[in-house]
């Protein structure tokens, strides 16, 4: 039975939001759009919501009466452990919780690939291995993912975790040519997540088909996802003379990038 309730989406006023919000009409009708910011005008089909993730009443009023859940709502950078907290911690388990009580869903969760940053370049990773965040955004992420699993396990909801490696219009570092996730391949994820016949707790990683990604969603056969394109596309202009970084720099050895390199003190011997 198709679900008629508006799909909503959080971080709406963000660069992914802007550009998910009129496909997201497109293909499922009318949409609930919110940020903690002002944004304006709405589009037609959408509703505009202004609400903070961190107030449990706001999200509650949010999350009634919708179908569909994008949660991409939140802080993504490195920043503070109360602003991390309030946003993406409370804010997430505000989202879901919210959610459980009015029976809505599936959910979208946007995770990153900073829930897994301490892995080297060299380790290739799929659903299976343990998270080893690479900041104290990363270890948000990696805490959103726990709940998912917690509240999939408890209550029978399901949520898709999405790994979003770099998402953006094109890849412009050499580290993208293992990261990068297109725009078009990652509404075409949200489209397989929503497809699939039951999702529990799935994690995927949010990547388009690069030759040279490090990560396998084979684990989710379950979500019919197909990425179309390739920063391979991009290689010669971003390493035209070959790849010559230092590959002892932790911005360049473990996936995370800079990410890892902020702040980085390795243990003394």
């Amino acid at each position: 039975m198709t679900d008629t309730r508006p799909t909503l989406l959080t971080g709406a006023a963000g660069i992914l939001g802007r550009w998910l919000r009129p496909r997201l009409i497109e293909k499922y009708g009318a949409l609930r759009s919110s940020d903690v910011v002002e944004f304006a005008p709405a589009l037609p089909g959408e509703e505009i919501v202004v609400a903070d993730l961190a107030d449990a009443e706001a999200v509650d009023r949010l999350v009634n009466g919708v179908g569909r859940i994008i949660h991409f709502g939140g802080i993504s950078f490195e920043t503070t452990f109360d602003r991390i907290l309030a946003s993406n911690i409370a804010g997430t388990y505000n989202v879901f919780e919210a959610a459980r009580r009015h029976n809505a869903g599936p959910v979208v969760y946007s995770s990153s690939n900073h829930a897994i940053g301490f892995y080297t370049r060299d380790d290739r990773l799929d659903a299976s291995v343990t998270q080893r965040p690479d900041s104290l955004y990363g270890v948000s992420k990696a805490f959103g993912e726990d709940l998912a699993s917690f509240f999939a396990d408890k209550y029978g909801m399901d949520i898709a975790c999405l790994r979003i490696g770099t998402a953006r219009p094109d890849p412009i570092d050499p580290r993208h040519l293992s990261t990068w996730q297109s725009y078009e391949d990652l509404l075409r994820m949200i489209e397989a997540c929503f497809a699939a016949p039951e999702l529990g707790c799935t994690i995927l990683y949010g990547v388009s088909n690069n030759d040279r990604s490090w990560w396998s969603n084979h684990l989710a056969p379950h979500v019919d996802y197909h990425p179309q394109d390739n920063a391979e596309t991009f290689a010669a202009k971003l390493i035209p003379d070959g790849d010559k970084r230092d590959f002892t720099d932790p911005a360049v050895k473990y996936q995370g990038g800079p990410f890892v390199s902020d702040g980085y003190a390795p243990r003394r011997r």
